[in-house]
């Protein structure tokens, strides 16, 4: 059974900054394709970045410079810090996996960028 459990969402000011983690169990964080996403109030999911299996990340163009995605394969856990906060920032914040046997989402987890 695979689970991804998303932690570390609060309340943060403006400037400041947040490490969101999202700890999994059933799938590699190493081998399968994760990605962040994010959703506010009547808007659809929209993906924040994402690492592959080799390495390489994307990052949307509004977090770009500002937010990072790492994976600790030990841990087998993925990262999002999250840095020069905004207050369009405020999401629910969702951890995503895709192996060969499907797509699996975390429950997320609210961070609130107060101005």
């Amino acid at each position: 059974q695979v689970q991804l459990v998303e932690s570390g969402g609060g309340l943060v000011q403006a400037g400041g900054s947040r490490r969101l983690s999202c700890a999994a169990s059933g799938i590699s964080v190493k081998i399968a394709a994760m990605r962040w996403y994010r959703q506010g109030p009547g808007n659809q999911r929209e993906l924040v970045a994402a690492i592959g299996s080799g390495g390489s990340t994307y990052y949307a163009d509004s977090v770009k410079g500002r937010f990072t995605i790492s994976r600790d394969n030990d841990k087998n856990t993925l990262y999002l810090q999250m840095d020069s906060l905004k207050p369009e920032d405020t999401n629910v914040y969702y951890c995503r996996g895709t192996s060969t046997r499907g797509i699996y989402w975390g429950q997320g987890t609210q961070v609130t960028v107060s101005s």
